[in-house]
């Protein structure tokens, strides 16, 4: 992508800059305390501390990679609090897949000799029977 011709060139925001600590227990999971930084590295106390949560969760299909904010202002409560946002993480992502499988298992489906003379658009085609724009 970066190496296109009319590529936008990539720049970094200075302005929005973070120091990433990883915290594990090397059972379940990990957290994520993202600081604020200025430019030069040092601590930005006018923007709060972040807690980001991730966890692999076996299903089925294969393992599903979750990654969640945990409401915290410290590492305890967000070692307190993890257990809570996996679950709500997890449920999302159920929620997230049925609507998908929905989705899909609600799409057209053409019949098995293929398309009408004229194909989707035309006159004579598929859109036309349909009353498609």
């Amino acid at each position: 992508m970066f190496n296109e011709p009319n590529a936008p060139a990539a720049k970094m925001d200075a302005a929005d800059l973070w120091r990433e600590e990883v915290f594990t227990d090397r059972k379940l999971g990990a957290i994520r305390r993202l600081t604020p930084v200025r430019p030069d590295g040092a601590a930005d106390p006018a923007r709060h501390v972040l807690f980001v949560g991730e966890a692999s969760l076996l299903t089925p299909a294969g393992s599903l990679p979750l990654s969640f904010e945990i409401p915290a202002a410290t590492l305890e409560q967000a070692v307190a609090a993890y257990g809570d946002e996996v679950a709500r993480a997890f449920d999302e992502a159920m929620a997230e897949l049925k609507e998908m499988r929905r989705r899909a298992s609600s799409s057209l489906v053409l019949p098995q000799g293929g398309l009408p003379p004229g194909g989707l658009g035309g006159p004579g085609g598929l859109a036309a029977k349909l009353k498609l724009p």
